[in-house]
């Protein structure tokens, strides 16, 4: 599901068209998105140009918008 995921994130992309991209249930995507933050591998952005430091995946993970980080990016592209 990360590699799928990831695959995904090579733009800023919101929830709501990174969700309609990918056949995962939300909270598969939830926990994906938790699991790849907390290993650094996506930036997570108040919208496409304000980058988070402080965020809330469990409860507001649908409102974030999304990017693979190159930590992600170099992990995606050796799977």
């Amino acid at each position: 599901m990360e590699y799928d995921l990831l695959d995904e994130l090579y733009f800023v992309i919101s929830y709501e068209e990174l969700s309609s991209n990918i056949d995962f249930e939300e909270e598969q995507i939830q926990k994906t998105l938790i699991s790849l933050a907390s290993k650094g591998w996506i930036r997570i952005y108040e919208n496409s140009d304000k980058e988070l430091d402080d965020f809330d995946l469990i409860s507001n993970f649908k409102s974030y918008y999304y990017l693979a980080s190159k930590k992600g990016l170099l992990a995606h592209n050796r799977q």
